[in-house]
């Protein structure tokens, strides 16, 4: 923490055009713009047949595949089992990853067995509590994807039995780890944007799998859907297929476009500044073109505040996604400073620094006669009060990953399955991820109820 206090005492220091000098080259003086690289490197450690990891699959759908394909991407990584509740998928599961795959409709056969170390919870929203704490129960290692519960107080059951357990745990926001991500955190440490001020989040998707109208198979019927097993603790209804493969679509399943898009934003937005996250949100938005039967809105719009701690400045977030963009797709995530500005993405970070001026030059000058003009400026230049751009480096620099960089995803695999083999830390365990959760949460609340919501960011509790 003291470290923190520096870094924003060396930033002031520079703000107000005092000479001193940086090891870093983005705040030496002149001007830039240049391209980098970033690089990972990776332990490469042979792996015997006790260092071997076998994985099971809880739920085999679209994030469920995605997850194992990068997880088997490391070595020494096994898949033994897959569970799903549609047979297709786990026909689909064996012509992946082989016909020797233990499949079954029920997890709890996958706890039960002895050979398999980790877990990947891929299910919908709503079975993430009760799964992945009966996985860690059974003394499995779990990966769940995010959102890590369907509602606060879920998030605090998960802490308390990963805290009694010691399990492993990771939350799957899989661009946690990337290198995009620890570049800014880096950057931001470094005092390369001064104080934050504010997020914008946006995200703009024009096709109806983005808007989550996903295909339905022509043989799901409920011969070949274990439907009630789907349901689980949600309200009982008929058969339905468009609830089982579009589930995100439901309150009752899923967490609408803050639980699935939002939440990415608050892991990188917590992990950079090291926040614990915001402590109110007002959110609007509406159903607008997808009226497909889905309760949940397909505009959201959400503005949170944050509040000041030792890591950074009290700032505001400002997240929007949109599933009818009819300007085209699109994505960004821009941390915006006193001092500049990041773009960060899985496999990129842009630092953007732009001059400003600290003496009236511009159009406010126009008011005044001539001589006046030169009167003002002649006081700033006796007050040796300097550009900006003297003290601070100006232009943009980026850092790109390499072309064969393994992905975001893989990072946070790779991170998961080292801590497996006790050889590091999980980066984004359950505490982390009922405050990436919990604030996307918050979204949600605030839309239904239509009015703003509060939360204590520490003790991760409504107010």
């Amino acid at each position: 923490m003291e470290k923190s206090k520096t870094r924003r005492s060396f930033i002031k220091k520079l703000t107000l055009g005092t000479s001193i000098v940086s090891s870093f080259p983005y705040l030496l003086s002149g001007a830039y713009n240049q391209k980098l690289t970033l690089d990972r490197t990776y332990a490469s450690e042979p792996f015997s047949a006790n260092d071997q990891i076998n994985l099971a699959l809880i739920g085999c759908g679209i994030q469920g595949i995605y997850d194992t394909n990068a997880a088997l991407k490391v070595a020494g990584v096994k898949l033994v089992a897959v569970c799903d509740l549609y047979t297709g998928r786990l026909d689909r599961a064996k012509e992946l990853w082989g016909y020797d795959l233990f499949t079954s409709r029920d997890y709890r056969m996958l706890l039960e067995r002895m050979d398999i170390d980790a877990v990947i919870v891929a299910t919908p929203d709503h079975w993430h509590k009760k799964i992945t704490i009966e996985a860690m129960e059974c003394g499995k290692a779990v990966y769940c994807e995010k959102p890590m519960v369907q509602n606060f107080a879920e998030g605090h059951e998960v802490i308390k039995v990963y805290n009694k357990t010691e399990s492993v745990c990771q939350i799957g926001s899989q661009g946690m780890s990337s290198l995009g991500n620890q570049k800014a955190k880096q950057l931001y440490e470094d005092g390369a944007i001064g104080e934050i001020v504010m997020l914008d989040f946006y995200n703009d998707r024009y096709s109806s799998g983005g808007a989550w109208q996903y295909a339905i198979p022509p043989d799901a019927t409920p011969k070949t859907i274990d439907f009630d097993r789907f349901l689980g603790s949600a309200p009982k209804v008929p058969y339905d297929p468009k609830r089982f493969f579009r589930w995100r679509n439901y309150q009752d399943y899923g967490t609408g476009i803050p639980g699935d898009m939002f939440v990415h934003a608050f892991s990188s937005l917590n992990y950079i500044l090291s926040s614990n996250g915001p402590k109110r949100a007002l959110s609007t938005g509406g159903l607008r073109y997808w009226k497909d039967g889905r309760d949940v809105p397909d505009i959201n719009i959400c503005l949170y505040d944050y509040p000041e701690t030792k890591t950074h400045a009290a700032f505001n977030a400002s997240l929007r996604v949109n599933f009818i963009a009819g300007s085209g797709e699109g994505e960004g995530f821009k941390l915006i400073g006193t001092e500049g500005a990041m773009e960060v993405s899985s496999n990129s970070c842009k630092l953007i620094r732009p001059k400003m001026g600290t003496i009236p030059g511009d159009y406010s000058m126009i008011a005044f006669t001539e001589n006046t003009q030169k009167r003002i400026t002649k006081s700033y230049n006796d007050k040796n009060i300097k550009k900006r751009a003297v003290a601070l480096n100006t232009g943009e620099s980026l850092w790109e990953v390499p072309a064969d960089y393994k992905g975001g995803h893989y990072d946070h695999f790779y991170n998961f399955f080292q801590a497996i083999r006790g050889k590091g830390e999980i980066i984004q365990d359950p505490t982390f991820g009922l405050r990436a959760a919990g604030a996307a949460l918050l979204a949600n609340k605030s839309y239904f109820q239509k009015r703003p919501v509060n939360w204590n960011p520490e003790t991760m509790m409504l107010l």
